[in-house]
């Protein structure tokens, strides 16, 4: 029997519609934050962007008649909250002071390769197969070459303290994610997604408190980019975009939905250079070709690895029915 959510077949322009932005705006949001905390302090800037769409979407979610959560929920979302915007998205924002964001988006397009990689060695973790071991190695070969030495595959060098702090907020999105499939949430997804970012953008004001960026931050010298830069990362970023992506979720399949972890590097990449003038060298094409195939193989070979597991069940399920049948019939 076809999955739920896949019985309405919705307008192929939504679709279209849907997909373009979560492609182009998830992409764009890293030029986004950089331009935001050219005069916006990046852990103040993140904690307010997430506090206020996190704000509309527990509203809106309550609104609409979702059960109030309870504490267990709460504490629930903060952990994930912590994991997803203070050591994931307060990383890229504080290395975008040194990265440039298409290196970042690349960066962080990684996560899928972490993922992999925890949910393996995680107490009682599944083995990944050969074709998820073969993304995982091309995956790492193409971050040693984008933050290895200068010289190599000619030019740019990658700020070396700015690629550690994404690799660790890699790191982190990837934990969050895998704790976040086993932890005690509210089933709606966008009252969850609204606690996370409240509880996330709380931590995040607290954490640019104990760096001292209140007494860094001047409303007087906010300039008109950053702060359209943070309205567009709020309004677009992180309430349209995630929008548009729980609905694909709905309509079309995860695999299909996960696309723009391999599409939002290219377009930020490409952003970057147009508006930013940031390097475009041999070696980031390169690497970014090599960490984009990584992230191919690694999803298709996941979606295509339940796929599988899901048939069997199928199929053990229908061997059992004709047993039952059989024995009833004899």
């Amino acid at each position: 029997m076809p999955h739920k959510s896949l019985q309405f077949r919705p307008p192929r322009w939504r679709l279209v519609t849907a997909f373009a932005a979560v492609y182009l705006i998830w992409g764009s949001t890293y030029l986004a934050i950089r331009i935001a905390i050219e005069t916006i302090p990046p852990f103040l800037m993140a904690g307010i962007r997430f506090l206020i769409a996190g704000a509309i979407l527990y509203v809106w979610a309550r609104w609409r008649g979702t059960p109030p959560p309870r504490r267990a929920h709460w504490l629930a979302a903060a952990i994930v909250g912590g994991l997803l915007l203070v050591g994931g998205n307060g990383g890229v924002v504080w290395a975008e002071q040194r990265v440039p964001s298409g290196l970042t988006a690349l960066l962080i397009a990684t996560v899928p390769l972490w993922m992999a990689l925890l949910n393996w060695l995680r107490p009682g973790g599944v083995k990944p197969d050969n074709g998820v071991i073969a993304g995982l190695a091309l995956g790492f070969i193409g971050i040693m070459l984008l933050v290895g030495p200068g010289e190599l595959a000619g030019g740019h060098h990658v700020d070396s303290l700015g690629a550690a702090v994404l690799i660790v907020a890699s790191l982190s999105w990837a934990a969050g994610s895998l704790y976040s499939r086993r932890a005690q949430l509210p089933a709606s997804p966008l009252l969850t997604t609204g606690m996370e970012m409240l509880t996330g953008g709380a931590l995040l004001l607290i954490a640019g408190s104990l760096a001292g960026e209140w007494t860094r931050f001047e409303l007087s010298a906010l300039s008109v980019r950053s702060s359209l830069a943070l309205t567009y990362l709020i309004v677009f970023g992180a309430l349209i975009g995630f929008t548009a992506y729980i609905w694909l979720l709905r309509v079309s399949t995860p695999a299909r939905a996960s696309t723009y972890a391999y599409v939002n590097p290219v377009v930020a990449i490409f952003l970057g250079w147009a508006l930013a003038s940031e390097p475009l060298t041999a070696r980031t094409l390169l690497a970014a070709a090599i960490i984009v195939a990584a992230v191919v193989v690694i999803t298709t070979q996941r979606a295509q690895s339940v796929k599988e597991k899901e048939h069997a069940q199928d199929e053990r399920r229908r061997l059992t029915t004709s047993r039952a049948v059989s024995e009833i019939v004899e």
